[in-house]
Order: structure tokens, then sequence, then C-alpha cells
């Protein structure tokens, strides 16, 4: 599969806190099910492993990722 056939969820997004960016990347994996990673502003990226059932899933992990471990947790090396 190309870039070019990439289908990314409308829920990825930009998410901004205490002044640190990361970027929620949600694609599906041509499979059925939906890609996790978030890419910090150094494009260091943190990718999860497994699929999910749904992108509002994806989104969901990744918004309790940010919650529970801080954002920094997120971001990598210059």
């Amino acid at each position: 599969m190309s870039d070019d056939d990439v289908k990314m969820s409308p829920l990825s997004q930009r998410y901004e806190e205490d002044g640190q960016v990361v970027h929620i990347e949600i694609y599906e994996d041509g499979e059925g099910g939906w890609l996790l990673e978030i890419v910090d502003e150094d494009n260091n990226s943190t990718m999860w492993e497994d699929s999910f059932d749904s992108d509002d899933d994806a989104l969901a992990e990744a918004l309790a990722a940010i919650e529970q471990e801080g954002i920094q947790a997120l971001i990598g090396p210059a």
C-alpha cells in the first residue's frame, strides 16, 4: 500500500497541552482496523502495536495515554 492509499481518520488532530504539541494520527490498517500513532514536533513517533476496531477507540486510547502518562512521555529528543 502506498502513502497515497492510506485513509486517514477525520479524528486525526493536533493536540496541545502545556505548550507541547503532538499530532494524533489515526489511519486504516488495510484490514478493517485502525492504527494509532502520535508524532511530536521533531517527527519522533509513538506507534501502538495493535489496531483498534474503530477510529473512535483509537482516539480514546490516545487521549487516555496523554492523560495518564502526560504529554511529555510522548515527546522524544529534539
